[in-house]
């Protein structure tokens, strides 16, 4: 029978290495408290209308790369390409707007979007990210690119870039657009189909399009940055100086669109090593688009699995936790039961414990002792359970400490010094 493997742009996390997922989770809820944000859990799965309307028809993830199914009920499903929309949802289905404003939300997710697997990207993978509601000051903007550059700073990654631009609002999009279309008209023939379908509909969107031909075009295609209306220019040139304030240094990327449909304003992109290791923007419209009230809102995304692997490329070891500080080892029937019980009580007590389940020898136990990496070491056997004593073995040094099997707080004593 052929050996079953994991679909294609999936990828297991082997209990070898989910310390370092732990870790790096860990550190980014720890940051989160920090700025007083919470998590929220939503579904792995919605109804397929919310993304074409949040996340928008003309983008690559709608036309390309949602995993959408029709359930038993004949209702269209998408497993969630992005974290954004969905949160979105939560936020007006639960009428959070009611609540005291802003509401900070993180959230880790898995994603699931069919496209090439790239490096760090697969089809399903996982994306920790943050969405604040509720301010449309541009300090918000710059709260949010500093908590994402103090996570890569924190984990020891160098050599970051920041690059920021502003694709304005839906008022002043409009003449760019207009520029834009003037601008591609002239080369629509060489556009590929999926930007030819994009033309009338969102221009924009043939700017990050990753076809050659299409890259090539539109080099030389208008900035937004000279469209831009008098209010999207203060917004930008304020996040600016708050970004100075805190010392973070930036580069304006005028063609940075982001590959959703709902940003205005604010969009930035975070580079290591010309990988987008973070990415993220304000989205003041999409609450309204998706049948809320007219709520401003900015977030940002980062995917787990891209930034372990920088994690690994920078040479930033994380290191192995111990899993096991004492190994009870038994030789015999009663002195099984004994170590099965000591082990019970011991873990209840806060002890990393184990005995032996697979009836091995004494010398067998002590070698999977020290293979695990056990900190302490005991054997039990008839005299140790007649004498209601035992030698615990520190196995650093081989030191030996008489213990009293009836008092296993003076165990743990000895075991946490």
């Amino acid at each position: 029978m052929e050996k079953m493997q994991a679909p294609k742009g999936t990828k297991d996390m082997l209990p070898k290495d989910s310390y370092k997922w732990h870790y790096v989770e860990n550190k980014l809820r720890n940051l989160s408290k920090e700025y007083g944000i919470r998590e929220i859990r939503t579904p792995m799965f919605e109804h397929t209308e919310l993304f074409l309307r949040g996340v928008g028809e003309t983008t690559d993830v709608v036309q390309k790369e949602m995993y959408t199914f029709e359930d038993k009920g004949n209702r269209s499903i998408t497993l969630k390409p992005e974290g954004t929309a969905p949160a979105v949802r939560a936020y007006i289905e639960n009428s959070i707007y009611a609540d005291t404003q802003p509401t900070k939300m993180y959230y880790f997710t898995p994603v699931f979007r069919y496209e090439n697997v790239q490096k760090g990207r697969l089809r399903q993978h996982h994306q920790f990210g943050v969405e604040i509601f509720g301010s449309k000051e541009a300090s918000m903007d710059a709260e949010i690119i500093s908590l994402a550059m103090r996570a890569f700073n924190e984990l020891g990654i160098k050599g970051l870039e920041l690059n920021i631009n502003s694709i304005g609002c839906p008022k002043c999009r409009k003449s760019y657009n207009e520029a834009l279309n003037k601008f591609l008209g002239d080369n629509y023939n060489n556009l590929c189909e999926t930007c030819k379908s994009r033309f009338e509909r969102n221009p924009m969107r043939i700017l990050d399009c990753k076809e050659r031909t299409c890259k090539e075009i539109t080099k030389e295609a208008p900035v937004i940055l000279d469209y831009i209306c008098e209010e999207c220019n203060d917004h930008f040139e304020t996040l600016k100086k708050y970004l100075g304030v805190m010392g973070i240094d930036f580069k304006v990327d005028p063609y940075i669109v982001r590959g959703l449909d709902y940003y205005t304003k604010t969009v930035f992109e975070i580079i290591n090593k010309g990988l987008t290791v973070c990415g993220g923007g304000r989205y003041d419209k999409l609450i309204e688009e998706i049948g809320g009230p007219e709520i401003p809102a900015v977030g940002f995304g980062m995917g787990l699995e891209r930034l372990l692997m920088t994690l690994e490329e920078e040479g930033i070891e994380i290191d192995e936790p111990n899993l096991l500080e004492l190994y009870i080892g038994s030789m015999g029937e009663d002195a099984n039961l004994e170590s099965f019980n000591i082990v019970y009580n011991l873990r209840k007590l806060g002890v990393k414990c184990e005995g032996d389940h697979m009836k091995k020898s004494v010398k067998a136990q002590m070698k999977y002792a020290n293979k695990m990496g056990a900190l302490y070491s005991m054997i039990l056997g008839e005299d140790e359970l007649n004498n209601k004593k035992a030698n615990l073995k520190r196995m650093s040094d081989g030191e030996v400490f008489s213990v009293d099997l009836t008092n296993l707080n003076m165990l743990v004593e000895i075991i946490k010094k």
